[in-house]
């Protein structure tokens, strides 16, 4: 369903999310936790772990590819209680940690959401 979201975006965007790794695990590591400043491992569907395209070099060298986790308890558990179809609960997480490898904060993502909405 990942990968379905990234192919359905528009190729300007897919192509600059080609090198990014998306995995699937259980749940966040206390580690992944602590660097959203999140304590429940419960409360974190995603995560975006890299450099962002803005910060990126064609001098930068040795870095790892970028990536977007999902994890899957609590996607399973938000889907379950929100009743949101689960593929759009996917899509949202997908794309919304995609939007932090083109340099959005989760402020700037919440007010495209919010406008798209109101459109």
């Amino acid at each position: 369903m990942a990968f379905a979201s990234i192919r359905a975006l528009p190729e300007h965007f897919r192509d600059q999310l080609i090198d990014v790794v998306i995995k699937v695990e259980e749940f966040a590591t206390r580690e992944q936790l602590d660097s959203v400043g999140i304590e429940s491992r419960w409360q974190l569907t995603g995560l975006y772990e890299g450099r962002p395209i803005d910060e990126q070099s064609l001098w930068d060298s040795g870095d790892l590819p970028p990536v977007i986790t999902l994890f899957r308890q609590p996607l399973i558990r938000e889907w379950r209680e929100t009743g949101v179809d689960f593929a759009a609960l996917i899509h949202h997480v997908t794309i919304h940690e995609a939007g932090h490898h083109f340099g959005l904060s989760d402020e700037d993502m919440h007010a495209l959401e919010e406008a798209a909405e109101e459109n």
